[in-house]
């Protein structure tokens, strides 16, 4: 029997909303910072986001190692953070899940035992599996905890997943929402077409975690014949390390693409030069021109500008910015203030870090 997420949050869910991926707080020596890991999680809250996701690639697989050994208090610490503020409005506790089918149940239970809601099932590091292993593994996690699917672009450790693959996943009970993550639109598409062909797919949200697309993804309505009927489907929010930056800045994007989508006026001309705009800082942050080497810690560096993060330390002392990365975000503060929200976070940063 698949799990099922509670009303209030499959409502937010199904609405639409900003999940940011948390990044992981280390201190200088790359020993765990549970004061400022506590205070990026009251800024994601503050910042009118609707759910957070915990222990994914932003927050660095690495915590997984045994020598590492922090995936259980990150995950612990950051629900605690949630439940301690005692939001009046619904918020949705997102726990990353990966691994082999062994480890995936583990990390699902867990994810259980700590109050999360549902699981974004990685396939990363299974490049060797076959759809049908693929597939009964997002079952037997579904069992334990409502899914999130997870289109990793191959870039960062995901692997291709064709469009049958997603068809069989859509159809599978407690599948919640896919996340469309591959950078790519061909991709893209082969999991909105999916998730249309299924008779569950009035059950699945569909987020954006493509971070070079995210205006244009919010804003585009899909459309496919299906059995001689149009199906109409929308990506109704965002999963996205990108957001783990700028965030109240994303709640407004996101509310202004939900205006904009619902009217009957089009699409205004400066709603895609926004969408570029967001694409060119995402450049900066995710550093693609060395296929995103520096994307961990590009996230970071806006994080430590705005006092959140005391550095950029990666568990992995190799991952630091690429040559050009520091100009890169210099450029994109200068050309878009509009987009950032340093006003916001200095305001609150003293309570967030008590």
């Amino acid at each position: 029997m698949s799990k099922a997420l509670k009303s209030e949050l499959q409502k937010l869910l199904f609405d639409g909303t900003v999940i940011p991926a948390i990044p992981l707080a280390l201190k200088s020596d790359r020993s765990f910072d549970e004061r400022r890991q506590r205070a990026l999680a009251r800024y994601y809250m503050a910042a009118g986001s609707g759910g957070l996701a915990v222990g994914v690639h932003t927050t660095q697989f690495e915590i997984r190692d045994p020598e590492v050994n922090l995936f259980e208090p990150v995950l612990r610490i950051t629900a605690e953070t949630i439940d301690a503020e005692r939001l009046t409005r619904p918020f949705i506790k997102v726990a990353g899940i990966c691994g082999p089918t062994e480890q995936a149940v583990r990390e699902a239970r867990l994810a259980v035992s700590l109050g999360y809601d549902v699981g974004l099932l990685s396939n990363g590091g299974l490049g060797s599996w076959s759809d049908d292993q693929l597939v009964e593994r997002t079952k037997a996690v579904a069992e334990i905890i409502p899914v999130i699917g997870f289109y990793l672009q191959p870039s960062v450790g995901g692997r291709l997943l064709s469009y049958d693959f997603w068809r069989r996943v859509a159809d599978v009970p407690g599948v919640v929402a896919v996340k469309i993550a591959p950078f790519n639109r061909y991709q893209t598409l082969d999991v909105v077409r999916a998730v249309c062909m299924s008779e569950r797919r009035d059950e699945i949200a569909l987020y954006t975690g493509n971070d070079d697309n995210i205006v244009v993804d919010l804003l585009t309505k899909y459309r496919f014949q299906v059995d001689g009927e149009v199906v109409e489907k929308r990506i109704v929010g965002g999963l996205l390390g990108h957001w783990a930056v700028w965030t109240q800045k994303a709640v407004e994007l996101l509310e202004k693409a939900k205006a904009v989508r619902d009217s009957a006026e089009g699409i205004p001309h400066e709603m895609l030069t926004l969408a570029a705009q967001v694409t060119d800082s995402n450049a900066a942050f995710f550093d693609p021109s060395h296929n995103f080497a520096g994307c961990i810690p590009g996230i970071h560096e806006v994080l430590r500008r705005q006092g959140l993060l005391e550095g950029r330390w990666c568990l992995n002392p190799n991952e630091v910015l690429s040559p050009g990365q520091m100009e890169e975000i210099d450029r994109v503060y200068r050309e878009y203030p509009h987009l950032n929200d340093d006003a916001f976070v200095a305001e609150h940063l003293d309570k967030w870090l008590q």
